[in-house]
């Protein structure tokens, strides 16, 4: 993400970098860890504090439609030096452990299926919702995390609704800009890959602070165990903003119930909590953990 400014006589262009502009040197390497799906269970609750306080994750995002959203919120009220931001949901995946809009039905009806809980997938949320009925749930949302107390650090989206589509990452920037907080937002490589090379030029043009590099599970390649791919992630980082995302969880029967894959979650919460090789990665690459709360003082002085 680049900032410009006109200089000198010949009104030359100098180009400022997003890790210049948070106060460190244009080659550093600085990485957010994010553990999404906070409050979406007791196991994940357990694993993301644990893995905020004591580990290596910098900053988790809470599913506010789940049941375990309010203990979330309450654990973050005992440290709220931690960075805790909004898991945007608009979609209810697992099979037998639903959960529901808070926005009334009646002003997002396009949301709910027949049973009355979110759509299971991102392209049914496209084809019966409208971007303005996930633009009120999500508002709801965030109005929620406020009113039990969260002083959100920034916004993410749940399986990626609001970020695969040109109408709802409208929905996406709007609410960035409304509450002042930065996004998680797809790499450059990714959009233009998609058919979309200039949505982050727009949202860096509307002011919205976002990493200049996210990294999808997806790059891990089929041979590669989970903890070859973090620290060949770590080892080939690039210089600037990068976030990398996790969904932390111990393995309890309760998350057994829940997630066909709850080992790849267990072993996530591991590796970014108990794993000394990736510690050490982490400080032979001269890697620089941080958090949303600068970017969203960023966002906010603009």
């Amino acid at each position: 993400m680049l900032e410009e400014t006109d200089e000198g006589e010949w009104g030359a262009v100098t180009r400022v970098t997003l890790v210049e502009q948070l106060g460190y040197a244009e080659t550093d390497r600085l990485l957010v860890v994010n553990s999404d799906d906070f409050g979406m269970c007791h196991a994940a609750n357990e694993a993301v504090w644990r893995s905020l306080e004591g580990g290596l994750v910098t900053s988790a995002t809470v599913m506010m439609p789940c049941p375990w959203a309010y203990d979330a919120v309450k654990r973050w009220s005992t440290r709220q030096a931690l960075a805790v931001g909004v898991h945007l949901t608009l979609t209810s995946e697992w099979e037998n452990y639903r959960w529901r809009p808070i926005a009334p039905v009646a002003e997002v009806p396009g949301l709910v299926d027949a049973d009355g809980f979110l759509w299971r997938t991102v392209p049914e949320v496209y084809e019966h919702a409208t971007p303005e009925q996930a633009y009120t749930e999500c508002r709801a949302q965030i109005e929620l995390a406020r009113r039990w107390g969260l002083d959100a650090t920034h916004l993410d989206s749940h399986m990626g609704t609001l970020q695969v589509h040109p109408a709802y990452l409208e929905v996406y920037a709007r609410l960035a800009k409304e509450y002042g907080l930065p996004l998680r937002l797809g790499s450059q490589s990714d959009f233009a890959a998609g058919g979309y090379p200039d949505i982050r030029s727009r949202f860096a043009a509307d002011g919205i602070v976002f990493p200049d590099e996210l990294i999808l599970p997806e790059r891990r390649r089929p041979d590669e165990s989970a903890r070859a791919f973090i620290l060949r992630t770590i080892r080939e980082l690039p210089a600037g903003v990068n976030e990398l995302f996790i969904h932390a969880s111990l393995m309890t029967p309760e998350l057994q119930a829940v997630v066909p894959h709850g080992a790849v979650r267990a072993e996530e919460f591991s590796l970014f909590t108990e794993d000394g090789e990736i510690r050490e990665a982490i400080a032979a690459r001269g890697v620089i953990l941080i958090d949303y709360r600068p970017l969203r003082a960023l966002q906010r002085r603009r």
